[in-house]
């Protein structure tokens, strides 16, 4: 497919870093994502460069304006990333994204709902709720990835297949895991004393400390009107210390973000070990107004240290005053992983089942790219991922720059797929490649593409995801789609705590949507 913007150019994002206030004065009305007035799932052709309009904003460059938040909160700021279109093979037979494992739109919409409301169709990103439930794909045997593919008739497309890829990435058990040197810059600003988040954060990261190994070290960065060291890198040996400093942090001042990640880089820097883990982990509401307001200041430091191997995952806190853009693409820049964190049980979730693939990234760059056969498929459509296109010919451009994976970590993406003869069997390939972490060589694998008659229990599980996050999108493509045909499909298929907590969710947002 066509380019789209991956992340918009560092003057939009210095923007958002220093200029996004309550009041949105400065920001622009969201574009449309362009396919009103098409004729349902049955566009038979689009080209590369109406494509390419659909799932692009009409101004990707420009900041969007504050959103509605949920009753008694100030404003949140989302993105606009559009909507993909239906893409005939005749046009271009070749799908190509960036793997993606962040969360952060799933758990903030769980935010809103929990609240009472919808959230904006903005906050949406059907990718990271599907990637939040992780599928029971099996690990691989002596290779970094594993593939599987599989499919079937599409539960809310009638004459469409449903096509599932999924990749898996090796295990390593903690006792094997590499060093890790962590900073954390934390955000102690006056805003992080609404809610208790600023209190939620500490219980976090007390839970990751619990995690760590003694070889292990954690350094504390915080930033308030100023940003400024609390505990140089130390052990992980010295529990008691460590959590002594998270412990005393207090609310202050403004937001001078941009100083609190240079100390935390800085820091990072200082304390690195080539073979080790070196991770800043940002924790804010993601809204700062004193600090750098050049074009060429903090994101291009992120950039040049994620090259250095020193990465940036960040997590987010709070439901006012809060920008997801921001905190997502500083992840992105940073080659780290972005999550929101609602509640304590969410951060039990990141940080203590999730530590080990969260902390050792085991590939870089790792782009999926799916080649539909002409002569099989019609038409073709990649649910999400609007935000993670990739030129087609720079799959194998090993300077592109794409998504980070850890260990144990799993990707999955949905397409929408018209077959021209359903007793097709193989409907094309689909090739990964990435830059090994632990080789440092670019490795490149590929499957063919087959589906099945029917949908496994876990596929149908994550159709009625995707559904739901696209009725909330407010997909054209989901314009009469049912939160109750969601309801029944997820009821039916769901295992677990964590998809029975989903059905919930999907019965609290018919209650408030009223239909």
């Amino acid at each position: 497919m066509k380019t789209l913007q991956k992340a918009v150019t560092a003057t939009a994002l210095i923007a958002l870093l220093v200029g996004c206030s309550p009041s949105g004065q400065n920001a622009q009305q969201p574009a449309s994502s362009a396919q009103a007035g098409k004729s349902e799932r049955e566009l038979s052709s689009q080209p590369k460069s109406t494509a390419s309009q659909a799932a692009a904003p009409r101004d990707s460059m420009a900041l969007k304006r504050p959103l509605p938040s949920p009753p008694g909160t100030d404003a949140m700021y989302f993105k606009n990333y559009g909507t993909n279109p239906f893409i005939s093979t005749d046009e271009d037979s070749l799908s190509t994204f960036a793997a993606d494992v962040d969360t952060g739109s799933y758990t903030i919409t769980r935010s809103y709902i929990q609240e009472g409301s919808l959230p904006p169709a903005e906050a949406v990103r059907a990718e990271e709720f599907i990637n939040y439930f992780p599928a029971s794909y099996p690990a691989p045997a002596g290779k970094t990835f594993g593939i599987q593919v599989d499919g079937g008739p599409s539960p809310f497309g009638s004459g469409y297949q449903l096509v599932r890829i999924g990749i898996k990435g090796k295990e390593i058990a903690p006792e094997n895991r590499k060093p890790a040197h962590l900073v954390f810059v934390i955000d102690v600003s006056g805003s992080m004393d609404r809610e208790n988040r600023l209190e939620l954060v500490k219980k976090s990261l007390r839970v990751l400390v619990d995690q760590l190994q003694p070889t292990d070290t954690v350094g504390i960065v915080v930033y308030g009107s100023t940003g400024r060291v609390i505990l140089d890198p130390t052990s992980a040996e010295n529990r008691r210390t460590i959590l002594s400093a998270i412990d005393e942090l207090q609310p202050e001042g403004s937001t001078n973000a941009e100083e609190g990640l240079q100390l935390g880089f800085e820091m990072a820097e200082r304390a690195f070990e080539r073979g080790a883990i070196h991770r800043v982990i940002l924790c804010s509401d993601g809204v700062a107004n004193v600090g750098e307001t050049s074009a060429h200041g903090i994101l291009r430091s992120i950039e040049d240290y994620a090259r250095k191997e020193i990465h940036l995952s960040t997590f987010g806190f709070g439901m006012g005053n809060y920008n997801d853009t921001l905190m997502e693409q500083l992840a992105d820049k940073g080659e780290g992983q972005y999550a929101y964190i609602d509640s304590f049980s969410e951060a039990r979730r990141v940080f203590m089942e999730a530590l080990t693939g969260t902390l050792q990234t085991i590939a870089r760059d790792v782009k999926i790219q799916v080649e539909f056969d002409p002569k099989t498929v019609d038409r073709y459509r990649l649910i999400g991922y609007e935000n993670r296109d990739v030129r087609d010919e720079d799959f194998r451009n090993d300077q592109t720059d794409a998504g980070e994976v850890g260990a144990g970590h799993t990707v999955t993406a949905l397409y929408e797929v018209k077959v021209k003869n359903e007793s097709a069997g193989k409907l094309g390939d689909v090739r990964i490649r990435y830059h090994n972490a632990a080789t440092q060589r670019v490795e490149e694998t590929s499957q063919p593409l087959q589906i099945q008659a029917k949908l496994s229990g876990e596929l149908q599980f994550l159709a009625a995801v995707a559904e739901y996050a696209e009725i909330l999108h407010e997909s054209y493509w989901a314009k009469d789609g049912s939160l109750r045909d969601v309801i029944e499909l997820a009821e039916t298929n769901a295992s677990g705590e964590q998809q029975l907590e989903f059905v919930r969710m999907v019965k609290d947002s018919l209650a408030i949507r009223g239909h």
